[in-house]
């Protein structure tokens, strides 16, 4: 039976695939690909699932994927279910919509359609696809790319299909990505009563000035790929067991900063550090690396990329790299050039997750013509 992308969307969506977990999806599109003539390499560690594909020899394109999903959080404030895809006015609603699976689908629906009728191409079509990206990732493409690096294999143009777009299909592309980091902070104090504040170190006095030090810093460094330093503190919390005339003795504080290339993560960490020293307060403080910035130089595969999104809906795309991290910081040095291009990003992550139906057959259009320019003449 002929499945559109439409249906593979859906099929896809009414698999509860929580990050890690997979459930079945990565199967679906394995069993498809081995039908093209695809070879396959499941590479599966720990909960995560994870597969290698490819068909063709010579110049490559990866598409690159992720089968998981964020949960649905409060189920009530969705109106449908979230794990059983919905239609309604032209829009089909479900968890992994636009994150990824609709993206997916198109990709492997060109990939099949190409084939079908162009099955003498001239190159090489790969996939990599991951059951965690939303998730620690520790056991997905990054260990993946790790592997296929050591293998010496060969790729040339890297696509991942993550949902780039903002307000119409094909109005942005991604050419990199700021880097992240993040800190968790404890401010230490001394617990007491709140009526005897001579008795107590009060932490959460000792961090105001502090956080609106921090929070309102301004790093002034000059770049030319990426959007300037920013700082957003995610968390403040005196923990569960104390009460209203209590002071606690310790503030937990978490916060995250987004940067590109003009400052390094231990330049960040110095700065940070320098702030800290303003302040008397007893402090422990650990940093997590999660990303360093990235930049691919546009060249064929954007160019390409932008000729096929200008043939389908009419736009010339902003190269751009705001937004959060992506598998696509794994390919860098090493793929020859990255870029990153899907659906609409505005309900991801959000209850009530939706796609225009018609941007999933325009978005398989688009990855079909990429194909076509990069292979066939």
């Amino acid at each position: 039976m002929y499945t559109t992308v439409l249906n593979l969307t859906q099929e896809l969506i009414n698999i509860p695939s929580i990050s890690p977990s997979d459930l079945g999806c990565q199967e679906i599109l394995i069993n498809r690909l081995k039908s093209n003539g695809f070879f396959i390499e499941r590479m599966n560690f720990k909960d995560t699932k994870n597969f290698w594909a490819w068909r063709g020899v010579g110049r490559t394109i990866t598409f690159v994927g992720h089968t998981d999903v964020v949960p649905a959080g409060n189920k009530n404030n969705w109106n449908t279910p979230p794990f059983t895809s919905t239609i309604s006015n032209g829009m089909l609603f479900g968890r992994g919509a636009v994150d990824m699976k609709g993206s997916i689908a198109a990709m492997f629906i060109a990939v099949e359609n190409f084939i079908k009728q162009k099955p003498n191409y001239k190159g090489r079509i790969s996939f990599l696809i991951t059951s965690d990206e939303e998730s620690s990732g520790k056991n997905g493409t990054k260990k993946i790319v790790s592997i296929l690096k050591k293998r010496k294999e060969n790729i040339d143009y890297c696509l991942v299909g993550e949902p780039t777009s903002e307000k119409k299909l094909g109005d942005c592309i991604k050419v990199g990505r700021r880097g992240s980091i993040s800190a968790d902070l404890t401010i230490y104090g001394k617990q007491g009563h709140v009526a005897y504040p001579n008795k107590v170190i009060n932490p959460i006095h000792s961090a105001l000035p502090f956080l609106l030090d921090l929070s309102s810093f301004s790093f002034g460094y000059e770049d030319d790929f990426f959007d300037p330093v920013t700082i957003q503190i995610s968390k403040i919390c005196s923990g569960a067991n104390y009460t209203s005339n209590m002071v606690p003795g310790e503030l937990q504080v978490s916060f995250n900063i987004r940067f590109g290339s003009s400052v390094t993560d231990k330049e960040i960490i110095d700065i940070v550090q320098k702030i800290l020293f303003k302040y008397s307060f007893k402090y422990l403080i650990s940093w997590k690396l999660h990303a360093k910035p990235f930049f691919s130089i546009p060249r064929k595969l954007c160019s390409v990329l932008t000729q096929s999104i200008y043939k389908n809906v009419n736009i010339r795309p902003t190269q751009k790299t705001n937004g959060g991290t992506s598998d696509g910081r794994f390919f860098f040095n090493w793929a020859k050039e990255i870029a990153e291009f899907g659906l609409l990003n505005l309900t991801i992550h959000q209850e009530n997750e939706c796609v225009n139906i018609l941007d999933l057959f325009r978005l398989q259009k688009i990855y079909y013509d990429i194909l076509n320019k990069l292979f066939y003449k």
